[in-house]
């Protein structure tokens, strides 16, 4: 038996459906017509991006980093991997395509222009040929105006994986802490990941789309997650949709800075079946005061219905689950 890893959290304090328009762009950028129709109808925000003074900074508590509180959230500073911090070893990030430069949400409100889509750069030596050609596919797709917006998990409502999950900008993530589970759990359609803490993998995994994640803590600051067992179907490393296979191994290490006010995962993968050597990224959050919401992904998200924008299919049952 394996342990499961994904589960829909069951929140109940305030449903804020999201503008599905607001998330068929590329990730962070359409936060905010989500935003200005909730003003309209006087509903609460999705986001409180305020780090107030007041919110609890510290950064051990027991012997162990102070992740969760039902004061504070964490959300994430942008939707693409940074390079790992000076000095790691081996190969750094998946990087666009240099033919095609990428402009992000943030510039390119700032200049007034729309961004680019994200093209991955499939030349890198340290992706396997099938890898760097299931790359080049999904970028032909793109460019060639298949789909208006390329895959983004959570966009269109499906699980964004490991690491993948971790990118996700447009609303804050919360930990809980037991001696046995970490939880961490998405505001963005309740996606819950569970890490296990204990030294052992379980003997038989059934590949999931958030694998099986076990962790201990390290200096009092520190969350360590080794996972395995993660499934492929649209399950990617980052959103220029880097692929993994099923022998894919994560270790994240997530940090808190001196200070309390942010959040660091330094981010390992290894895939010798993708990689011709591991990978190494970086995250970060900031704290922020955020009371949970319940915001449902799938609800006004219809392509077809409301959009004709050709984006990916979200996910549907074929029959009833009860």
């Amino acid at each position: 038996m394996s342990r499961s890893a994904s589960k829909s959290f069951p929140s109940s304090i305030v449903r804020c459906a999201l503008a599905g328009a607001a998330f068929a762009g590329v990730l962070g950028l359409a936060l905010q017509p989500a935003v200005s129709a909730q003003a309209e109808r006087g509903e609460p925000p999705l986001v409180d991006r305020s780090t107030p003074p007041n919110l609890d900074f510290t950064v051990t508590k027991d012997g162990i980093p102070n992740l969760s509180s039902t004061q504070f959230a964490w959300l994430s500073v942008g939707a693409d991997w940074m390079d790992p911090p000076p000095g790691t070893p081996g190969h750094g990030r998946i990087k666009n395509d240099p033919e095609h430069p990428l402009l992000g949400n943030v510039e390119a409100r700032r200049l007034g222009v729309q961004p680019t889509l994200r093209i991955g750069d499939y030349r890198d030596p340290v992706l396997k040929p099938w890898a760097s050609q299931f790359m080049k596919a999904t970028n032909d797709e793109a460019l060639s105006g298949k789909l208006d917006v390329p895959f983004a998990a959570q966009a269109r409502c499906w699980p964004g994986g490991v690491p993948g999950q971790l990118l996700y900008p447009a609303e804050p993530v919360y930990f809980i802490q037991t001696p046995k589970e970490v939880w961490m759990i998405w505001q963005r359609d309740h996606m819950v990941r569970r890490i296990y803490m204990t030294d052992k993998h379980s003997a038989n995994i059934q590949p999931q789309s958030f694998g099986e994640s076990i962790g201990h803590y390290e200096n009092g600051n520190t969350l360590v997650v080794d996972t395995i067992g993660l499934a492929t179907k649209n399950n990617y490393i980052d959103n220029f949709r880097t692929p993994h296979t099923t022998k894919e191994h994560v270790v994240e290490r997530f940090s808190l800075s001196p200070d309390g006010k942010e959040l660091t995962a330094v981010v390992m993968v290894e895939d010798p079946d993708t990689f011709n050597e591991p990978i190494h990224m970086m995250q970060k959050w900031r704290k922020v005061v955020n009371p949970l919401l319940e915001t449902v992904c799938a609800e006004s998200n219809n392509d077809a219905i409301l959009f004709n924008q050709k984006l990916f299919p979200i996910p549907e049952a074929t029959k009833p689950g009860f």
